[in-house]
């Protein structure tokens, strides 16, 4: 009976170590290729939540909808810390968009050009600078006000896009809705409270982080609506890049003229922002994409809780009563007109399919 062969029948302990290495290498590099191939299906499979769907999926867009308002109030937590501990809110913009392209470079690794090809270029040129408004706004406002109320002052951007809507575009308004924009006035008015100063001889008006909420409330008006035409021709992880890789040169600029270098404890806090950035937009957007757009409105008020809870918790913030009144008032003015206008275009698409 003649021998095995050398080495055959072996146990792993029992071979040479060259012949060991290589049993072991081969099996770290399989384990790595299952590894690497998961990780690929794991993004593939996230990028394809955010294309649309064949039907309305509410359920979903509830879901990324809450997540995406979560974000929102920890982006703004965390800017409000920033130009506390003495950040111009210019150079934090900056720095916002920066960590969010490159949170987003595993995902360009990925999905590689295909991630930049579009078909909408004007589209972008008009968001980006839109949102270049909106955003500096915002981060100049949570540096003056407290974060409950400038959240609140947000509501009002749908109204703002109805009346741009009607002064720009000449739509036709009827009385309903009309009279959502009176409500939500009076809303406005409720929260805002201009006529204080005229209480004890003060100044009449609104101080400069509200004026600076509301100017970001009338920019995201516009907003809105060009991100749902944006989805119908790219996923959502393309809007938010092409957005973010655009903006970030673009807030470089004014970022100069206040230009500080952060210290450590901002540097950690300024990686999170980008990445709450990248999550609040990937999730919003998918919200977009998931079903129409009045629904997606009706769950941004949970922005509002969460936004008052984190400023309670980080800067022992309190918002007033009356604020909550006619955020509230804002909001279902806000509701009821995202509704009518999902109803009147069912209406134009019915009869054009008739």
């Amino acid at each position: 009976m003649s021998e095995s062969p050398r080495g055959a029948g072996l146990q792993d302990d029992e071979r040479g170590p060259h012949e060991l290495c290589s049993h072991e290498l081969g099996h770290h590099e399989r384990g790595g290729i299952e590894h690497s191939g998961r990780w690929v299906r794991a993004v593939q499979l996230f990028s394809a939540s955010g294309r649309r769907p064949d039907a309305d999926d509410p359920v979903a867009a509830i879901f990324w909808v809450t997540v995406s308002m979560a974000m929102l109030a920890g982006i703004a937590a965390i800017v409000r810390q920033l130009t506390l501990t003495g950040m111009d809110s210019q150079v934090a913009f900056f720095w916002r968009n920066f960590f969010c392209v490159v949170w987003m470079l595993p995902l360009l690794a990925v999905r590689g050009r295909s991630l930049l090809a579009t078909q909408q270029p004007r589209l972008y040129i008009l968001r980006v600078a839109l949102s270049f408004a909106s955003v500096s706004a915002f981060f100049y406002a949570l540096s003056k006000s407290p974060i409950g109320e400038v959240t609140a002052i947000s509501f009002l951007s749908p109204l703002f896009g109805t009346l741009f809507a009607i002064i720009l575009l000449g739509e036709v308004v009827k009385l309903r809705r009309w009279t959502a924009l009176i409500v939500g006035f009076v809303g406005a008015m409720v929260m805002l409270r201009p006529w204080e100063g005229l209480i004890g001889g003060g100044s009449v008006g609104l101080g400069s982080g509200q004026e600076a909420a509301v100017f970001s409330a009338m920019c995201v008006g516009i907003i809105g609506p060009l991100v749902k035409q944006l989805t119908g021709a790219d996923d959502a992880d393309r809007i938010v890049f092409i957005t973010a890789a655009l903006m970030t040169p673009f807030s470089f600029v004014p970022a100069l003229f206040f230009w500080s270098w952060p210290t450590l404890d901002q540097w950690l806090l300024l990686v999170v922002l980008g990445l709450f950035t990248l999550l609040s937009h990937m999730s919003l957007v998918r919200g977009y994409v998931a079903t129409d757009a009045s629904l997606v409105m009706t769950f941004k008020f949970s922005r509002l809780p969460f936004a008052v809870l984190l400023g309670y918790i980080f800067f022992g913030e309190t918002i007033s009563t009356t604020t909550w009144i006619g955020a509230f008032i804002i909001f279902a003015a806000g509701i009821y007109i995202a509704r009518r206008e999902a109803v009147a275009r069912r209406g134009v698409r019915h009869a054009a399919s008739g």
